[in-house]
């Protein structure tokens, strides 16, 4: 009976040691957290807003590599929180939301309806997503480095103006 009971506590040890593992480790996320607060600002903007653009600062990149977003999305950003959400009440204007960096830099953004859009480099290394048509309501934006590395200052920009125009 002896030899019996310690093989038995082996044996339930040995099973329970992968379930306390596992609730050690947390989940990764499968995408960036559109729910959690930002980072740095709730911009509320509506159509014809000034200034424009508007600019708010932020500490582009994060711990982890963006996978599974779609074609155009790569780099590394803090997928537990968006640098920025923008309500954005639309009108009749095309909506232009880019970064600016010494740094090379991504933009990542989740729109009203949920569709990710990204963008790598629109004016040299800097990322810039232009919608034609936009629709009102919240966009979660990230401004990811596309190096793994330290954060990296940029300036996230808010337009209605075309690139080419700014003076």
């Amino acid at each position: 009976m002896r030899k019996i009971a310690p093989f038995a506590f082996v044996l339930v040890c040995a099973m329970a040691l992968p379930v306390l593992a596992q609730q050690k480790s947390p989940a990764r996320q499968a995408t960036p957290d559109v729910a959690a607060q930002p980072r740095y600002a709730t911009v509320n903007l509506r159509a014809d807003f000034t200034p424009d653009p508007h600019e708010t600062r932020v500490e582009a990149g994060g711990d982890r590599q963006v996978q599974g977003l779609g074609n155009d999305c790569t780099g590394w950003i803090d997928y537990a929180r968006p640098d920025v959400d923008l309500n954005y009440q639309a009108g009749n204007l095309p909506l232009y939301i880019s970064g600016v960096a010494q740094a090379d830099t991504t933009l990542i953004i989740n729109d009203p309806s949920g569709r990710w859009i990204c963008n790598d480099d629109l004016e040299g290394l800097n990322p810039g997503i232009i919608i034609q048509r936009p629709a009102s309501g919240n966009y979660n934006i990230w401004i990811g480095t596309v190096d793994r590395g330290p954060p990296q200052p940029a300036t996230l920009r808010i337009s209605e103006v075309p690139p080419s125009r700014r003076k």
